[in-house]
């Protein structure tokens, strides 16, 4: 087994609550299933949200699909001025036994656009 980052985004149609919850847990379940990562094998998952995502923290959307015991924790990301508005970003540490270049980064809707190389 290695420890491994796997990272993600989405954007929010709107800066609604429910709506960010609905589509992180969309993004977070995603990019653990792509990578067949069970809770047991996760280290952390960090978050981030551009400077226009006030409605609610993403990891309550991680909370609310069980994982209550995995160290989470958000961050506003950067104030870029050509920045993709209401993009919701994760970053998951896992101890997994998949090598680097076999590692899925889910990139979802409008997020897409931040790594047309790799997105699904």
């Amino acid at each position: 087994m290695a420890v491994r980052a796997i990272r993600g985004a989405i954007q929010l149609d709107v800066d609604e609550r429910e709506h960010l919850l609905k589509l992180t847990a969309e993004l977070l379940s995603k990019t653990l299933h792509a990578n067949n990562i069970s809770n047991d094998q996760l280290i952390s998952v960090m978050f981030t949200a551009t400077p226009d995502v006030t409605s609610e923290f993403p990891a309550v959307a991680a909370r609310e699909l069980g994982l209550g015991d995995v160290p989470l924790m958000c961050f506003v990301e950067m104030d870029v001025k050509r920045a993709l508005p209401r993009t919701i970003r994760l970053m998951i540490h896992a101890d997994i036994p998949q090598s680097r270049a076999e590692i899925q980064h889910i990139y979802l809707r409008g997020a897409t656009a931040l790594r047309l190389d790799i997105a699904q």
